[in-house]
Order: structure tokens, then C-alpha cells, then sequence
């Protein structure tokens, strides 16, 4: 079945706000096995939204609507929706009832007026209760044709969606999507990409789509299936010839872990402790470490020295080190490393340091120059990295190239 996402605001055709329910909506469809061809941004414009509204329903079997539903009068995804569908409205005494008894758990006072216009719904629609807010969503068919009208917020959208829109949809689809991510450091895409360009080429059922992502490729593997079960045996042999074409390349399996979590649960795993010792991230290495749970187990303190005095002091880099081959160099990389774990009795240690830019560049080591060094169990590594994006680019690359070489590493160990 087509599915077709519509998104109701002048706030987000002016950027004021970020769409993320159409993000949301998109994902959920595709696990859900809809096809998504079309979406559309539209603003608080009856004449616009009603032709954008007919459009899709010309080229899409359902079609979802999120936001102006509340209770202003630009709100109107309600009444045009109505309008297409040639339905008329009345006051729904449920519906009623639940705005009433939101306003009453609230200390805001008196309800105003206008709050009564989000208890008018379409004859004939079925109305599905927001447990966070005030206006109900609305699921109204005719004709073979569905439209699906949800709340703009995300606190109420997202909810509503789980709990109602997910079962209402799985009756109406036989199969579902079932995707499972492969994760890969240490490689770049195009590399990737073509030691499984076999795959590629006579995918069918499931599917293989490479993405890129900063310092990593992902592989989104997707079945197509009556169930979960069923799609685990389609997809489980292409995740074990993935392992034999990348081995240790291959970080994750799931969507949800990041290269950090890896990194700590082969910490643990191999009852490691690790600090951090960073010049030109200042901290952001050590933060994506430190956001993951548990990961106090592994890490106690790290070390943020951008001065040549505070390399010295802290981490014990040699006066001459930096004196002959500079803060930025492979040699000050090692010793910074080396001296942090010695400093926080770590048996592993990773470092950067480096020009981020703008400025502060030379001839010889020019913006984006970065140079990691790790220390596993005394045994010490340097890598050089040459990054040309902004400020901001290069740190993240920086520090996703330290957690690459750390978790190399760690492997190795």
C-alpha cells in the first residue's frame, strides 16, 4: 500500500521549527511495509491544503496528516480534511469529556472557548484519544481511501502513533519491514561498497543499502516478511557472509549501538580501564565516551591540555619533544598518551592533538591536521589524519578516527 505523509504549518515551510515528524512518520511507514512516495510541507492555507489533500489522495491509498488540529482558528487540517471527504461535524461528547478533564489536572485556570472547537470531529471518524494533549486524532476511510490525522507536537504525535495508528496499520498491510544495521569502522564507503557489490547487484529479498556516516559505513539490511522470525532467517545469512568479507571491521549489528558503546563493552569485556587525553577536541572524546551508561566501570578522569605547559605538567610530555617536533606531531600524540595512562594508572589510553582551524595552520602542518595516539597494555600506536572541513568537522572527525584506532586496538589486545 502507498502511503503519503503530509505536514500542516507555516512555522515549518518558514523554518522556524524542524520537521521531525515527517522523519518519524517516514521510518515508522517503512518498518510497517508502506511505500512512501511522496511528502509535502504545507502552511495554514484552507485553499492549499484542501489541493494539496486531494493530490495526494488521487496517488496514495492513506494518507497522514500531522499538526493543526488545535484549537486557533488556523488551525484547519480538521475542517478541510472534512470538506474533501464531504463529511460534516459535530461536538463529540468523549472528546469533550477528556479536553474538560486535561484542563482540570492543570493549574492554568478557566478553559477558554476556542478549546471546545477540538471536540467537532467529521462524522463518521474514528477518533483515537491523545493521552498528552488536548486534540484527538482522527482516522476517517471512504472509498478505499484513508486519511489519518494526528497532532503536531511530538510528545503527543509520537505516542499516539505506537499505541494506535501502529495496530490499525499492521491490519491493513499483510507483511511488514524488518531491517537490521551493519556497522563498520576502519573502512571507507566506496571500499565497502564494492567488496559486496555481489550483494548489491542480485539483492532481491532482502535488500542491501550502504550509508555513510562520519568515520563510518553502515548497511541497512531489510526483509520483507510475515514476521519477525521469518525475516531474521532471510537476513542472518547475509550479516554472517558480511562478517566473513569485514571481520573485525564490523563494530555493531544494531541499529541503536554506537561506535562508543562498542568501545566500552570491549572495555569491560576485556577488563580494561581507559582515560582520554585531548588538545584540539577539548573534551568531546572523552563526552561521547562518557555518554554511555554504565561506562564509569571503564573510565575514571581524563585530560583536556591545550597548552605546552599543561602537556608537560599533566601528562609528562617531554620539553624537547615539543620543542623538535611541535604540540602537533605523532611523537607528542605517543607521549600524550603514554603519560595519561601512567598519570590515571589506566591500561588504556587514547589521544588527540591537532589544528582544528581556522586558523593556526602552516605551510607544514596546515588546518585539519591531526595526529591519535593509543596506548593497550603498553603497547603504543600512532595515526595521522589530514581533515578538510571546518572547525567544527574536523574535531568530529577527530575524535570518531581516535574511537576507530582505539577500537583496532582493543581488538588487537
Amino acid at each position: 500500500m502507498v502511503v503519503e505523509l503530509i505536514s500542516v504549518g507555516t512555522e515549518i515551510l518558514l523554518g522556524n521549527i524542524v520537521n521531525t515528524n515527517a522523519a518519524y512518520l517516514s521510518e515508522k511507514c517503512a518498518g510497517l511495509g508502506l511505500s512512501c512516495y511522496h511528502q509535502s510541507v504545507v502552511g495554514d492555507n484552507e485553499g492549499r491544503l484542501e489541493e494539496t489533500l486531494r493530490l495526494a489522495l488521487k496517488r496514495s491509498d492513506i494518507v497522514i496528516l500531522s499538526g493543526g488540529l488545535g484549537p486557533t482558528k488556523d488551525d484547519l487540517t480538521k475542517e478541510v480534511t472534512a470538506k474533501v471527504f464531504g463529511k460534516t461535524l459535530y461536538e463529540d461528547a468523549h472528546t469533550k469529556e477528556r479536553i474538560a478533564g486535561f484542563f482540570s489536572q492543570m493549574r492554568s485556570g478557566q478553559i477558554t472557548e476556542n478549546n471546545w472547537k477540538q471536540a467537532m470531529v467529521p462524522e463518521g471518524a474514528r477518533i483515537v484519544d491523545n493521552h498528552n494533549g488536548t486534540a484527538p486524532g482522527l482516522i476517517i476511510e471512504e472509498n478505499g481511501k484513508t486519511a489519518i490525522l494526528l497532532p503536531g507536537p511530538p510528545n503527543e504525535i509520537k505516542p499516539m502513533f505506537e499505541r494506535d495508528i501502529v495496530p490499525y496499520l499492521n491490519n491493513l498491510v499483510p507483511e511488514g519491514i524488518y531491517s537490521k544495521m551493519v556497522k563498520l569502522c576502519s573502512i571507507g564507503e566506496s571500499k565497502a561498497e564494492t567488496l559486496v557489490s555481489d550483494l548489491l547487484e542480485g539483492q532481491t529479498n532482502p535488500t542491501i543499502a550502504p550509508y555513510a556516516k562520519t568515520g563510518e559505513v553502515h548497511f541497512r539490511i531489510t526483509a520483507r516478511a510475515a514476521d519477525e522470525k521469518e525475516a531474521d532467517r532471510l537476513i542472518e545469512p547475509v550479516i554472517r557472509y558480511m562478517y566473513r568479507v569485514f571481520g573485525d571491521k564490523i563494530f555493531a549489528t544494531s541499529e541503536e549501538v554506537t561506535l562508543e558503546d562498542a568501545v566500552v563493552e570491549l572495555l569491560e569485556e576485556k577488563g580494561l580501564t581507559l582515560t582520554t587525553a585531548e588538545s584540539c577536541t577539548a573534551g568531546l572524546l572523552a563526552g561521547r565516551i562518557m555518554n554511555v551508561a554504565g561506562a564509569s566501570k571503564v573510565y575514571n578522569e581524563g585530560y583536556i591540555t591545550y597548552s605546552n605547559e599543561a602537556k608537560e605538567r599533566l601528562l609528562g610530555v617531554k620539553h624537547e619533544t615539543l620543542e623538535r617536533f611541535g604540540a602537533v606531531s605523532a611523537e607528542t600524540a605517543a607521549q600524550m598518551a603514554e603519560g595519561a595512562a601512567k598519570a590515571a594508572n589506566a591500561s588504556a589510553s587514547v589521544s588527540v592533538t591537532g589544528i582544528a582551524g581556522p586558523d593556526g595552520g602552516t605551510g607544514e602542518k596546515p588546518v585539519g591536521l591531526v595526529y591519535v595516539g593509543c596506548q593497550v597494555n603498553g603497547k603504543i600506536r600512532t595515526e595521522e589524519f589530514m581533515f578538510t572541513g571546518n572547525r567544527a568537522k574536523n574535531r568530529e572527525y577527530a575524535v570518531v578516527r581516535a574511537l576507530t584506532v582505539l577500537w583496532e586496538q582493543l581488538m588487537e589486545a
